[in-house]
C-alpha cells in the first residue's frame, strides 16, 4: 500500500483519527520513539499491528490512554500503581496490571497474559490522536520487528513504508529510548525493562523474571543490520565507531559524556551507523548510571546473537 506522510498540525491529526476510525494503523510520535498505533479495542486492528512489524505474536503491546482514569476502566490500580501513575503520568512510564475483566481490550493485545501492560503518554501529538479516537490505543515501536528503534519519521518510513498507510511527521523525539517498564504485583515492584525513567525513582524491589512478561524482553531487539562491538575504545578495521565522552568516533552519542543527551541520539546514532555502509558497528563505553542503564540494555539486545 502507499504510505502517506503528513505534518502533525490539525488535518494530520484528523486524518489519522478516520483512519484509526477504519480499523488501519498509523505511525505517532510520541515522547519516547515512533508509535504504530491501532484500535485495542478491535482484533484486526491489533493484527494489522503485528503483521506490519512482523511482530511474533508471543510478545505483547502497551497500551495507551489518555489518562489515570482510562487507564483504571483497564487495569485494577493498587495504591502502589496509583502512586507511580501520579508522579509519572504523562510520561515515559509503562506499569504492567491485573487487567480487568471485560475491559474490552482485544485478546491479542495481551499475548493471552492475566496483565496488560498500559502507558499515558505526554507527546502532544499522541495525546490530541487520543483525546479525539476516544479509545485506547495499542503502539509497539513503529519499526519492523527487532530493527531500530525510530525516532523520526523517516525511519518510520525506512521499514516500514508500503506497509501502513499513514504516518504523522512530529520531528524527532525528544526522549529518544522507550518507557520504562515495571510489574506491581502483590505490593512488589518488579523492573521489566529499563528505560527513560530512571529506575532508582521507582522503588524497585526486584529484577524482572524470565520469560516473556510485557514488552521489549526479547534478547535479541533493537538490532541494525551489521554486527555490533560494545565498549569499544577505538575503531577496528572496518568498524564505523559511534563515541562517546572522551571517545570520538564517526558519530558520537554525547561529547560532553551527557547520558540524557545519548539517550536521544541512540537510535538516531545506529541508522546512521547502519546506513554507513561500514560491515560493522562498535560503540563506546556507556556508564550504567541512571539513563545509562537503559542504554546499556538496548545496546546488549543490539548486540545480541540474531534468532
Amino acid at each position: 500500500m502507499p504510505t502517506e506522510t503528513v505534518a502533525a498540525d490539525p488535518a494530520g491529526i484528523t486524518r489519522a483519527v478516520a483512519l484509526l476510525a477504519k480499523g488501519h494503523v498509523v505511525a505517532l510520535p510520541t515522547e519516547t520513539v515512533y508509535g504504530l498505533a491501532g484500535d485495542a479495542t478491535d482484533p484486526a486492528a491489533v493484527a494489522a499491528i503485528y503483521a506490519a512489524k512482523g511482530r511474533p505474536g508471543f510478545n505483547p503491546l502497551i497500551v495507551h490512554v489518555v489518562d489515570l482514569a482510562a487507564a483504571e476502566r483497564l487495569v485494577e490500580v493498587d495504591a502502589i500503581a496509583r502512586a507511580l501513575a501520579t508522579r509519572f503520568w504523562p510520561g515515559p512510564l509503562t506499569l504492567v496490571l491485573p487487567a480487568r475483566p471485560g475491559n474490552g481490550i482485544a485478546p491479542e493485545v495481551t499475548a493471552g497474559l492475566a496483565t496488560l501492560a498500559v502507558r499515558v503518554p505526554a507527546h502532544p501529538v499522541m495525546r490530541a490522536v487520543l483525546a479525539a479516537f476516544g479509545r485506547p490505543l495499542a503502539a509497539p515501536s513503529a519499526n519492523a520487528s527487532g530493527t531500530i528503534s525510530p525516532t523520526t519519521a523517516a525511519h518510520v518510513a525506512a521499514t516500514l513504508g508500503g506497509r501502513i498507510p499513514l504516518i504523522v511527521d512530529g520531528g524527532a523525539t525528544p526522549g529518544g529510548l522507550e518507557s520504562t517498564i515495571v510489574r506491581i504485583d502483590g505490593g512488589r515492584v518488579s523492573l521489566l525493562r529499563p528505560g527513560g525513567i530512571d529506575a532508582a525513582l521507582l522503588g524497585i524491589d526486584s529484577e524482572a523474571a524470565p520469560g516473556i512478561v510485557a514488552p521489549g524482553q526479547l534478547a535479541s531487539h533493537y538490532a541494525p543490520a551489521q554486527p555490533l562491538r560494545l565498549d569499544a575504545t577505538s575503531a577496528e578495521a572496518g568498524e564505523y565507531l559511534i563515541g562517546f565522552g572522551a571517545v570520538a568516533g564517526d558519530t558520537t552519542l554525547s561529547a560532553a559524556g551527557d547520558l540524557n543527551e545519548a539517550a536521544a541520539r541512540l537510535f538516531a546514532a545506529l541508522h546512521l551507523a547502519q546506513a554507513s555502509g561500514a560491515a560493522r558497528i562498535a560503540v563506546a563505553p556507556i556508564p550504567a548510571t541512571g539513563v545509562g542503564a537503559a542504554i546499556n540494555d538496548r545496546l546488549r539486545r543490539a548486540a545480541a546473537p540474531r534468532p
